[in-house]
């Protein structure tokens, strides 16, 4: 750009006009009047032809350098305001990375998990394995084997879900089965328990539903007495319900797959309607066990005066109840979220 071309009349007039310039409506209309087909420059190369051959080429170079420069200025403006527009576009646009993330849920275990796995842990330490077995069993290793007589009330269909069309199979009314299935393929000594859903045609109430969860232990050792099933029993409570001490006595009872049997009750406190174990003069029935009866190793074909042994049952979720002191079994089935958050725990 020329001294010339800064001192032209028009681009000292025009200069502050396009750099003063806010939108690119009004530069285009200032492009247009300068240097559109009817603009101030367009005018001006026309009078080329008026002037004298001598003075044309002159007058053109000086006319065609002020509209270089103007168009140079006007398209820098240009450029200028689309970088405005642009930059205002993305603050309208942008994502702002700086917000705090939204809260993602995680899962927790559930009450009955907690449990379950509190109780695998004490008896692992004590070397009990665990074992298994099928949740739809037959008739010989849900009763037969167990020395439950056909007459026996439990192998009627009013207490027992049998399967339409077998007779003969049920869906299990205790883990037992799996222990009589572990008994037909490992001898003793050992000991086991099972853990897992059994099935019985009881009412659906605060107490009560028709599948809940069951533990069995089961030992076969020689001079195995009710000694040993007793200490067994009360360190489990100690440590289940997190107490340094609890009274026990066992009341004399009757189940076909032990003798002698006893249900075992620990000693609690009910004042003000609050439940507390280990402490008070009140009673809690906890679960029933005894010595594993001759005929049920008889029928694994185990000798009785080799082995002997002592078997425990209880309900997992009567635990769980009892531990955290829920009123309804049914909670622990409802999937109530609010609930599961309050008795969860993170894995």
């Amino acid at each position: 750009m020329t001294d010339a071309t800064l001192k032209h009349p028009l681009y000292s007039e025009w200069q502050p006009k396009v750099g003063n310039c806010q939108d690119l409506q009004s530069l285009e209309e200032i492009r247009i009047h300068l240097l559109g087909k009817t603009g101030l420059i367009t005018n001006e190369l026309k009078t080329l032809g008026q002037l004298a051959p001598e003075d044309r080429k002159a007058k053109g170079s000086e006319i065609n350098a002020l509209r270089d420069s103007l168009a140079e200025l006007i398209n820098h403006q240009k450029d200028e305001l689309q970088k405005k527009v642009l930059e205002l576009r993305l603050q309208d646009e942008t994502v702002d990375i700086t917000l705090p993330p939204r809260f993602e849920k995680t899962g927790k275990l559930h009450l009955l998990t907690q449990v379950i796995s509190d109780i695998q842990s004490y008896f692992s330490d004590l070397g009990f394995q665990l074992v298994e077995g099928p949740e739809m069993d037959d008739e010989h290793h849900n009763f037969d084997a167990l020395n439950i007589p056909s007459h026996h009330p439990a192998r009627q269909s009013h207490d027992t879900f049998y399967l339409k069309g077998h007779p003969s199979h049920l869906l299990r009314t205790h883990t037992s089965t799996a222990q009589i299935r572990t008994l037909e393929k490992q001898k003793p000594p050992l000991r086991i328990i099972s853990i897992g859903r059994v099935y019985r045609s009881d009412a659906l109430d605060a107490t009560h539903t028709p599948m809940f969860h069951q533990l069995e232990g089961l030992v076969l050792e020689p001079n195995i007495n009710m000694g040993h099933l007793r200490g067994c029993l009360i360190d489990f409570c100690k440590y289940f319900f997190g107490v340094d001490e609890v009274k026990s006595r066992f009341r004399p009872s009757f189940f076909p797959f032990t003798e002698p049997s006893a249900e075992l009750d620990i000693n609690c406190s009910r004042e003000k309607g609050q439940l507390k174990i280990g402490i008070g003069d009140s009673w809690l029935e906890l679960l029933g066990c005894g010595m594993v009866h001759p005929n049920v190793l008889k029928n694994c074909g185990i000798d009785p005066d080799e082995f002997q042994g002592f078997a425990f049952g209880a309900g997992i979720e009567r635990f769980a109840m009892l531990k955290y002191g829920l009123p309804d079994i049914r909670a622990l089935y409802d999937s109530d979220e609010r609930w599961l958050n309050h008795y969860g725990t993170r894995y």
